[in-house]
């Protein structure tokens, strides 16, 4: 497992994030059973570049908690069958791994969200990447079928880390 992790801000975490980061990413692919060794981009930032990415790849002149970009497509959110064959280019050349895409985070939207929502950062951060995982294996939340899949697949991410509200 490959996480390259960036940092564009200096709004501190009081926890150990990047070992956080870890955990979760590695739990959310244990959990949905993916069966090969990954590589994930993580960038952390604060809302005003957030804002300028969300602004430039979705249209939307808004700050968000957190993004996903894909590299590949799932026809079945979370079925690696094929994937190999059909998408070769999203295995990396030199060390086989699946290169699943990039994460980007808002800190103050975590710290923000998480005193909002009465839970720890620690779990508000755990929350966001195992929803960006989720999104980076092809799983969405636009119709209501995909909504309560992907839901369901967060809290037994969460449960299976130990990060309840």
């Amino acid at each position: 497992m490959t996480i390259h992790v960036e940092e564009e801000t200096k709004i501190p975490f009081s926890f150990d994030y990047i070992a956080l980061t870890e955990r979760v990413i590695n739990g959310a692919l244990d959990y949905i059973e993916c069966p090969y060794e990954a590589e994930v981009n993580v960038l952390f930032t604060d809302n005003a570049s957030i804002r300028e990415i969300n602004r430039e790849n979705r249209e939307i002149d808004a700050p968000t908690d957190v993004l996903s970009f894909p590299l590949g497509e799932y026809p079945v959110p979370g079925v690696f069958d094929d994937l190999e064959e059909e998408q070769p280019e999203v295995f990396h050349p030199d060390t086989g791994e699946l290169m699943l895409g990039d994460i980007v985070i808002s800190v103050e939207r975590v710290l923000s969200q998480a005193e909002e929502y009465g839970h720890s950062a620690e779990r508000e951060l755990g929350f966001l990447l195992a929803h960006s995982i989720l999104h980076l294996c092809g799983f969405d939340h636009m119709e209501e079928e995909e909504r309560a899949v992907m839901e369901e697949k967060q809290r037994g991410i969460m449960d299976a880390l130990k990060l309840y509200r």
